[in-house]
Order: C-alpha cells, then structure tokens, then sequence
C-alpha cells in the first residue's frame, strides 16, 4: 500500500523537504500565508492550499489522499505562543489567537486516523494545556507514541536549537531515531564559510539570496569592535548601549555578538538578519547573516529560491519564512523515523 503525506502549517516547506529527503511522498501542503506559496510549490512540486486550518474539514484531506493509501499527517502549529520569551506571559499567552491551533491538527486526526502522525514544536508546549489535550485525542484514538527534546546538533543542524518531537503510529511501536552527529564536530565554518564576501548592505550579484542588512554607522563601529564569541563588553565604553549600562542589561551577552566559525550557530529566528537581536554577527566580515546563510543554517538547500519573482521582495518577509520553517534536516529525521517504522510494519514506501 503507497504512503502519502499532508504537512499542515507547511510554510516555505521546510518540514516537507525534508521528508521529500527522506523517502516519503508528499501530495500536499497546507498554510494560510499567501507569500509562502510560490517558494513552497516551485522548490517541492507539491500543491499548496492556501486555507484557514480552522475550516479545513477531514473530508477535504481525505479527497486529497488517494484510496488504499497509507496516510501521513503531519502538523507543525506556530510555536510563537509557547517560545521562551513569550511563555513568561502564562496564561495570557491564551488569548494568542495561534494558541490552539494544536487542537485543530488534533480535530483533523480524529476525523481520519492517519496510520502515523507527527508534530514539532519548542519544547515548552508540553507544560500546556493545549498539549494535554492533544495527547488526550492521541490516546483516545490508540495512538502509538514516541516523543523526545531533540538538541539540533546531534542530527547535524548547526544550531543550539532544541525543538520537541512526537511521532505517533496506529500500527504499533513508533521511534524517533537516534542521534546521527557528534555535536561537538558541527561548525558554522562547514555551512557558510564558501559563500562570497559581503558588506553590510550589499546584495551579491550570483545569488539575490545573499544579501545582508545595513547597518548604521554606530553599529558598524560596533560590529567592527566584536570578536568571535565575546559579548558587548568587549567595546570602548563609548560604543556600550544605554541599556547595557543597567543592571538589567549585563545578562543579554549574545545580543550583538558575533558568531563563531568552529561552534555550533545560535537558533535562527525570525530577526536573524538584525545584528542587534542576538548572536548574529557574521564571523568576521562586518554585517550581520545575509537572508542565505540564514536558510543555508536551517539546512535548506543551497539552491532553495525564497523569492517570488510575482511579488515586491519584501527582506523581512524572507527573514520571517526562513526563521519560521522547521530545519530541513530536522524534517528529514522525522521523515527517516517513520519510513523506517513503516518499513518495519511491512508497509510498502
């Protein structure tokens, strides 16, 4: 029986890629934002919806879905509610409009039991109540479950990124593979260090991906003044922002750092192309990451096109699509785990 894939939440398709890598048949992405679907079809040949999730019925996945197929579902809902940053809110993080959007990917299973199913997301969602009730629903229906904080770099992905993942299966026994890296040999130098010199602000000419943000003049005087690891102490006092000078301000040592190029990347996030948002100074040339080198440390292929030639480029809408997608390779290891389930269950892949 052939296995066919839905990725609901998919964006610019990283978790899709990556089980593409892996093996598995996608037909079919789900999202509601109109500006990641020329990047997710032109890169994975695979239909984008462009639809509310909450309206999605199970009966339109199930036309989607060939008959006597095995189904996948997969759902990686926005983590913006549960991040560190915004889990201090507690319960006001509710009112998020993005809250229970895990629940809807709950409903979905629950009107088709796919034989497996998977989500991704920070790992403060397990304190939830919202992730509660979603086990609920796995286990009412007889889910087979297996779940883990996985710290991206045992897999190969050069980020100090943990992210949760849970794998579920009605066949039986599901498990997340182990760790294929040695963290200790994952470096920045291996992902960015061949690309083309840039300045701050500059676009290079081969690739209209690789382009970094300007910077202003005190900030350029700023980066000019970091080392590779160090911290905003190592500036002239006259370079120090106000903040820095409270004590409030002495534990933010990243913000303005410079990444270093036999470590392991920060977590990219949305803002990575500021270099006043975190660790995002290049290693040595004076800027911050170019939009490439942010997609090339989600493990995105080199030659993934972000830019739709139908619409103004808008920089930080890239920068949101890149540092909103789950990394590739983190796809790919949830792709790897079920096909090897599913080869285990005599399941034809």
């Amino acid at each position: 029986m052939p296995v066919q894939t839905i990725d609901l939440f998919c964006g610019v398709g990283g978790l899709t890629r990556g089980l593409l890598d892996a093996g598995l048949n996608v037909v079919a992405g789900f999202d509601i934002d109109p500006t990641c679907q020329f990047t997710y079809e032109f890169n994975n040949h695979v239909d984008y919806h462009l639809r509310n999730i909450r309206e999605v019925m199970g009966e339109e996945l199930n036309e989607i879905y060939d008959e006597n197929v095995t189904k996948i579902l997969v759902g990686c809902a926005p983590c913006q509610p549960f991040s560190q940053m915004r889990f201090k809110y507690g319960g006001a993080n509710q009112n998020d409009e993005k809250y229970d959007l895990l629940l809807e990917f709950g409903r979905l299973i629950e009107e088709i039991h796919p034989t497996v199913i998977s989500m991704e997301n920070v790992p403060q969602i397990r304190e939830t109540a919202v992730f509660n009730r979603f086990l609920e629903v796995l286990n009412r229906i007889g889910y087979h479950i297996d779940s883990k904080v996985i710290f991206c770099p045992d897999y190969g992905i050069p980020q100090t990124r943990r992210r949760f993942v849970l794998v579920g299966s009605l066949l039986g026994d599901i498990h997340i593979i182990p760790p294929t890296h040695n963290s200790l040999n994952i470096h920045v130098r291996d992902f960015i260090d061949d690309l083309p010199a840039l300045a701050a602000g500059q676009v290079d000419e081969a690739d209209p991906l690789h382009r970094s943000a300007s910077l202003t003049e005190i900030n350029l005087r700023r980066i000019r003044a970091s080392v590779p690891g160090g911290t905003w102490k190592d500036w002239p006092e006259e370079l120090r922002c106000k903040c820095h000078k409270k004590e409030s301000g002495q534990t933010y040592g990243s913000v303005y750092g410079r990444m270093t190029w036999e470590q392991i990347g920060p977590t990219i996030t949305t803002q990575f192309y500021s270099y006043g948002t975190g660790r995002y100074g290049h290693p040595e040339q004076d800027r911050a990451l170019s939009l490439r080198e942010g997609a090339l440390l989600q493990t995105f292929p080199r030659n993934y096109n972000f830019i739709d030639p139908n619409r103004p480029f808008v920089f930080r809408d890239v920068a949101r699509h890149i540092g909103n997608a789950v990394p590739v390779r983190l796809g790919e290891v949830i792709g790897l785990s079920i096909r090897a389930h599913l080869i285990n269950n005599g399941v034809e892949v």
